[in-house]
């Protein structure tokens, strides 16, 4: 019997509430004139992101005191769901649209993401597998292959969608946790290469990925069309010099920068809170990866260590992503910041993903 610590890692905790209150705050000076203008209510996206935010801290708290190995015997219960929920998204009529992907499960505006709940059923059963194959893992046909053959199922379900941004994030935790493992670089090497290939074909094959390269490349080649996000999120930082504006003070919120209380609310941020507002966050962020590897390195079996570095390998995978487009360093993908942007979905899953980091933090030895 693994014993438990009574105490949770309160600088996570408190780590995990100030991205939070920094996040509801910078949603609604982010969101307040769209709201306005769209509904009539400068608090429409803030009231949400609240609701949001409770729920996710109610999880967060209730799944930090269920033991994490119970996570392991409902690996595959849980990923099955979250499949099943993938394909079902898919059908017209049922999954609903928006941003031009069929990502979304609901009724009005009561909805959930299945893909981005597919991200930790991933972490947990590849945890699982890593646990119990250890030994098999230096093994490309015995080790690599099986794990890595069911994430590009679900990468290709979610492709469907299609979401590449989510799909990008899943991949990446799951090699991340494959190579802590164990795995061979001679083997990466060859799934790098494959990758690539990969990667060439999904762009060649949709025009609007191929604007997105080319305006990563050169955003001012097309200033009103693909490139014009970047562009206002750049014009954004820009003027943030190292206090910023001041917290409201946004210029690019009011109708140049499109829906900056998500994928660009680090460009409003830096923009109205400077160099030292957005150091702030990112330190934030160090902080939790910092407390993430100690937990892992910390846990007393190999599927807590395993279960940590994934979910702090998603959630860091997701901010050098989220922040590298938003800098111009990265091509658009649509993926949110943890914790800061709009949205009920990924703001639960990274709560519910702290919850369970939690738990195994009462059980560590660090």
């Amino acid at each position: 019997m693994i014993k438990k610590r009574d105490k949770p890692d309160y600088l996570l905790i408190i780590t995990t509430l100030t991205l939070l209150a920094v996040g509801l705050i910078m949603v609604y000076s982010a969101s307040a004139i769209w709201a306005d203008h769209r509904f009539s209510d400068p608090f429409f996206f803030a009231k949400r992101q609240v609701l949001f935010s409770i729920i996710g801290i109610l999880a967060m708290l209730f799944i930090m005191n269920i033991d994490y190995w119970v996570w392991r015997t409902w690996a595959k219960v849980i990923l099955i769901i979250c499949f099943i929920l993938l394909v079902i998204v898919l059908i017209p009529g049922i999954g609903l649209v928006r941003g031009g992907a069929r990502s979304w499960l609901g009724i009005g505006a009561f909805s959930i993401q299945p893909s981005e709940f597919m991200k930790i059923a991933m972490i947990i059963f590849l945890a699982r597998y890593l646990a119990h194959n250890q030994k098999m893992i230096t093994s490309f046909r015995k080790g690599i292959l099986p794990s890595l053959s069911l994430v590009f199922v679900a990468f290709a379900i979610i492709m469907l969608q299609p979401d590449l941004g989510t799909g990008a994030v899943m991949v990446g935790t799951c090699i991340v946790m494959i190579y802590i493992a164990g795995a061979r670089l001679s083997h990466f090497f060859g799934l790098g290469l494959v990758g690539v290939a990969g990667l060439v074909g999904l762009i060649i094959s949709a025009p609007y990925r191929i604007k997105r390269i080319t305006s990563y490349l050169d955003p001012w080649s097309d200033p009103l069309g693909s490139g014009f996000q970047i562009i206002q999120s750049l014009y954004a930082i820009g003027p943030g010099g190292i206090m910023g504006l001041g917290l409201g003070q946004s210029r690019q919120k009011f109708f140049y920068l499109p829906e900056p209380q998500t994928d660009f609310i680090f460009s409003i941020l830096v923009e109205e809170t400077g160099f030292l507002g957005g150091a702030f966050v990112l330190a934030l962020f160090c902080i939790m990866l910092w407390r993430g590897i100690s937990i892992a390195s910390g846990a007393p079996d190999t599927f807590g260590s395993y279960l940590a570095i994934g979910i702090i390998g998603m959630l860091v995978i997701q901010v050098v992503i989220n922040i590298g487009v938003v800098t111009g360093l990265m091509p658009v993908t649509g993926i949110t910041l943890p914790f800061l942007s709009y949205g009920g979905s990924s703001l639960t899953l990274m709560l519910c993903s702290v919850g369970i980091l939690l738990n195994i933090s009462r059980f560590a030895r660090y």
